[in-house]
């Protein structure tokens, strides 16, 4: 009769060939993973943002007064 006691079978007191030699050659554990990088945006210049933010809104993603504000806080 075959019984668990924890994670090995117990088989009247006998490993069978397999369990033997997982006892003998026990499992490293992975290391553990290693955090991850931060990924930044490439630092744009003050003209390229400028020049972004006029494709937008020539493309009509921005109006009037958003592309003035966000603008102005690029060249501060």
């Amino acid at each position: 009769m075959a019984g668990m006691t924890g994670a090995v079978p117990y088989y009247g007191g006998r490993f069978t060939p397999a369990q033997a030699y997982a006892a003998a050659h026990p499992q490293q554990k992975p290391p553990p993973p290693s955090p991850p990088s931060e990924v930044h945006a490439p630092a744009l210049s003050r003209a390229d943002q400028v020049a972004a933010l006029q494709h937008l809104l020539d493309t009509g993603v921005l109006t009037q007064e958003e592309f003035e504000e966000l603008r102005a806080r690029v060249e501060q």
